[in-house]
């Protein structure tokens, strides 16, 4: 029997999981991009946003089996195959053998990694804000290997090939998203 999810239940489940305040921030900016990706393509936001929210639901607690725990976790709470399968597939090739084949999936897969790149990128701005961050800075941080170096950047280019995007688009839309929640993510800055 599946169950029906809403975010409050998937918060919940995430809290129980979780306590790691930057890893909540990346969860939420995250979900935030799954959702204005889910907006964009005409898809369910509330079910790509869930998805995102929980996407690293068993890192902090089982680093070593990440992705790979999440399966027994979601089971054990009755979640849909669909969301446990998405979840999986963002860690394909480098601690999961699950391939994103769905939209949601290789969107997941794509920006997980590039959240990361651009939350370094906007807090080494004067403003300290994703909200007057461009692409250009991101593009310019992207090709110093040092800056935010467990960012991995072939990922993201990978994702945005089966995406059938230009990397510039990811990145400008994966900004937009996360500017909806520049507040709650601690990148509104000082402007």
């Amino acid at each position: 029997m599946t169950k029906t999810i809403n975010r409050e239940a998937a918060l919940a489940l995430y809290k129980k999981y979780n306590q790691d305040e930057s890893l909540f921030r990346h969860a939420l900016a995250v979900e935030a991009v799954m959702r204005h990706f889910a907006a964009l393509f005409g898809e369910d936001e509330e079910k790509w946003g869930i998805i995102g929210l929980i996407h690293d639901l068993d890192y902090e607690r089982y680093p070593d089996q990440h992705c790979i725990k999440v399966r027994e976790i979601l089971t054990g709470e009755g979640w849909p195959e669909e969301y446990i399968r998405a979840v999986q597939s963002h860690g394909w090739g480098i601690c999961s053998d699950v391939e994103p084949v769905e939209r949601m999936e290789n969107v997941l897969y794509t920006i997980d990694e590039l959240t990361g790149l651009i939350t370094a990128a906007a807090l080494v701005r004067p403003s300290k804000s994703v909200l007057d961050l461009e692409v250009k800075s991101v593009k310019k941080k992207w090709k110093d290997k040092a800056f935010a170096a467990g960012v991995n950047r072939e990922v993201i280019e990978k994702g945005a090939a089966r995406l059938g995007m230009a990397l510039d688009e990811v990145i400008k839309e994966t900004i937009a998203g996360m500017r909806k929640v520049a507040a709650e993510i601690g990148l509104q800055g000082n402007l």
